[in-house]
């Protein structure tokens, strides 16, 4: 049983960076793969980043080489930094594990 919680969302500035940060209760390193996902209002959920267990991380396009995902496994936590922010990049911000989700946290780029 694995719980997740993300921090981090807020407003800012485009151009600006955030960090988001997706805490585990127990160990997600466990599983093979953790993913970043995004939902805006009016649009479909969209995979934004994912990263292995064994480190190997993959992007999607639009946020291909302006956003990083990482992990620590001694916090059990996984991030998503987020440079060059843009406006089409607000939405609620998830962190999904396996089959678990969590309540996300809203990302907001507006001048």
């Amino acid at each position: 049983q694995v719980q997740l919680v993300e921090s981090g969302g807020g407003l800012v500035q485009p151009g600006g960076s955030l960090r988001l940060s997706c805490a585990a209760s127990g160990s997600i390193f466990n599983f093979n793969v953790m993913d970043w996902y995004r939902q805006a209002p009016g649009k479909a959920r969209e995979l934004v980043a994912s990263i292995t267990s064994g480190g190997r991380t993959s992007y999607s396009d639009s946020v291909k080489g302006r956003f990083t995902i990482s992990g620590d496994n001694a916090k059990n936590t996984v991030y998503l930094q987020m440079n060059s922010l843009k406006p089409e990049d607000t939405a609620v911000y998830l962190c999904h594990v396996f089959y678990y989700w969590g309540q996300g946290t809203q990302v907001t780029v507006s001048s």
